[in-house]
Order: structure tokens, then sequence, then C-alpha cells
């Protein structure tokens, strides 16, 4: 079989109609509401790596969502070549559907330049992937316990039959059957599924794109699990890349929520490659609004 990424082959993949116009038809599924924010960044970026020289790589790019995807019809891509400078080029792109833009974006490409100023946080110290349970292993394990109740193992069911392009192992999995607060911090080992290879560094790029944006925001729910979401939909999203990183190798996103308030939430995460060195920095804030009811026990 085919054992390249679906990420590359279909999720992520464009059709140009003309000079910085382009088109993606893929659709995550009809029973979707809306489309994955993270399909709308990495493809944006997608677009963008188009209209740059092949030796400037994306170093960051700063995001709105302004209106909700619709998942039933493709999604046109428009780039705008605002400036192409000596070391800098800033590529503006608008996603439209239904004749309105429903996400803007604004990335930034470099060419290659050495500096001695150079520092970093220190990864955590954590399992190996290796040594960890799947996303997919943890939801089977659960629903295996008879005292769930109902309701949540229709969640996990709905959770475990999405067919997620990404390889995912949680590194603290938040207890199922408790609605203690926790610590709006968590940490999982990410990669895409299936072989992307060596490839220009900017496929990588929009692929972390796509995972960054997967359990994001829900990183801010963390301390609130004694209420029940009624909406949840990411604002803005920002990324920094710093390093290069293969996109179908592990990698720890260490995602954490400094502050929540006024119906919105805020997290920064953090992709770490497994020799230690920051790939990637990103933040997103989003709107939260949930029951003001309390939810009631799994058990």
């Amino acid at each position: 079989g085919d054992l390249r990424s679906v990420l590359i082959t279909s999720v992520l993949n464009l059709e140009q109609l003309e000079v910085d116009l382009f088109r993606c038809a893929w659709t995550p599924g009809q029973r979707d509401r809306r489309l994955f924010g993270g399909q709308i960044v990495g493809q944006a970026l997608v677009a963008a790596a188009h209209a740059v020289r092949r030796d400037e790589q994306v170093h960051s790019l700063h995001c709105y969502f302004v209106r909700t995807g619709d998942p039933k019809v493709p999604v046109l891509y428009e780039v705008e070549r605002t400036r192409t400078g000596k070391s800098f080029s800033v590529r503006s792109i608008k996603a439209i559907q239904h004749g309105q833009p429903i996400f803007t974006c604004q990335a930034s490409f470099q060419l290659s330049q050495g500096s001695p100023v150079q520092h970093q946080f220190t990864m955590p110290t954590v399992p190996p992937p290796e040594e960890l349970l799947t996303q997919e292993e943890l939801i089977q394990k659960f629903l295996q316990n008879p005292n769930v109740a109902e309701g949540y193992r229709k969640r996990l069911t709905k959770i475990q039959a999405q067919d997620v392009p990404i390889d995912i192992k949680p590194v603290n999995p938040p207890d199922i059957f408790s609605s203690e607060p926790q610590e709006a911090k968590q940490l999982f080992w990410v990669r895409a599924r299936g072989y992307i290879g060596e490839t220009d560094m900017k496929v990588h790029c929009c692929v972390a794109a796509y995972i960054s944006d997967y359990a994001f925001l829900g990183t801010a729910l963390l301390p609130h699990r004694q209420y029940r979401i009624k909406f949840m939909v990411s604002l803005d999203h920002s990324m920094w890349f710093h390093a290069p990183f293969r996109a179908d190798h592990w990698m720890l996103y260490e995602c954490e929520s400094p502050w929540a308030g006024g119906c919105r939430g805020l997290v920064q995460g953090r992709l770490w490659r497994r020799d230690g060195v920051l790939a990637v920095t990103c933040a997103q804030e989003g709107v939260i609004r949930v029951e003001q009811t309390q939810n009631q026990s799994k058990l």
C-alpha cells in the first residue's frame, strides 16, 4: 500500500487555478459542522510557499479565523505578494468560501542566516514515545471499563471513529473518571501518520501547522473539567519556526494555558525534537463557552 502521509497526498494538497490562486476540494466528511482550523492554516501555508523562492523558509505566521468554514464546499486561497526583500519576504493569504473570507494569514519567509546569538528553553524530561500508549489504545482501554457512563462512552466512540492523520501518545492523559481541576498543561508525542521523508522544509512546516492545532485549545479546559463544553472555537493562531525538523518523526508537544477569562482562553505550545532542540513555538486564543451547571459523574 501507499505509505505516504495522507496529509501530503490529499489533506494539504492544493490545485493551482491561476498565479497565486489555489483551491482545495478535500473535505473532512459531511458529518463535520466546520472545517478543522489546523487544516486551514496548513493549506494557507502551502499556498504561500508556492509564492516564494525555494531557498526561503517560513519563520513565522499569524492567522485569524473570521468565519466558520463549511466542510461541504472547496476552499479558495488567494495569495498576495506583500513584500519580497533581500532577506525576508511577506505573503498575505486569504481563504474564501461562498464569496467571503473565512480566514486571513500573514506568513514571513527568510533566507538562511547564521548568528552567534542563540539560546532556548530546556526540553521537559518525559518518557519516550515507545513507552506510552497511543490515543486510540487509551480510548480502547477506557471503553473496556464497564463503569463508564453511556453518554461518555458515546463521546469516546465518536473520537475513536475520527480518521485523524496524526499519531498521538499523551504523556499525562487526564483521569476520565474525575472532574477535579487539573493543571492547565499537557504533553504528548505527535507525528504525521505515514511517510513524508527528506523534502523541502516548507512541507514539514505545513504539516506541523496542521498538527499544532489538534487538542491545543483544550489545554485551557483542564482546570475547569467540572463544566460541560457548550461552544469552543479558535480565534487566532500564531507559529514561529526555529530549527529544521521532520513532521513524520516523533516530536514532543508541550502545551500550557497561562490565562482564561471573558469566554476566551489563551494557550501556548512548544514542539520539541527528540534530541532536545526547540523546533516550533505556537500560540492561540479561542472562544470557550460552557454550561453553568456542573457535569454529572462519568461513573
